[in-house]
This record gives structure tokens, sequence and C-alpha cells, in this order.
């Protein structure tokens, strides 16, 4: 099995965020795990979805995970 990955702007597209907002996640420790290789980093598309499952919410009053779309 292939593992699919994703790069910075892909996810900032998919996300429709800003790359910056990734940059500042990592340096914060927020938002999914990332590979960091020479030159670039890389998101795994099971991370990504792992990522977004644990911010599945049902309420307002129940929000879950750290993510903040600044």
């Amino acid at each position: 099995m292939e593992t699919k990955h994703l790069g910075q702007k892909q996810l900032a597209a998919r996300w429709s965020i800003s790359e910056a907002s990734l940059e500042r996640w990592r340096s914060e420790g927020i938002g999914p795990k990332f590979l960091k290789l020479p030159g670039r980093v890389l998101y795994r598309q099971v991370d990504i979805e792992a990522f977004e499952e644990s911010c599945l919410s049902t309420s307002t009053k129940t929000l879950a995970g750290p993510v903040r779309f600044e």
C-alpha cells in the first residue's frame, strides 16, 4: 500500500487557509503530524484525515481540538 502525501500548499488549499497558518501551527504544535524533510514539509494523508476526524463536533458547546482558523 502506497502512502499518499500532501505538501503545505496542497493542504492549505484543501482547508482554504494560508500557508502561513500551517507554518504557525507547526511551530505551536497544532494541526496534523508532519514530515520535515530537507527543504520541504509533507503531511501524510492518513494523519490529515485523523486530525480532521479529531476536530469533528456535534455542537458549539463541545468543540473538538485546538484548531483556530485565523
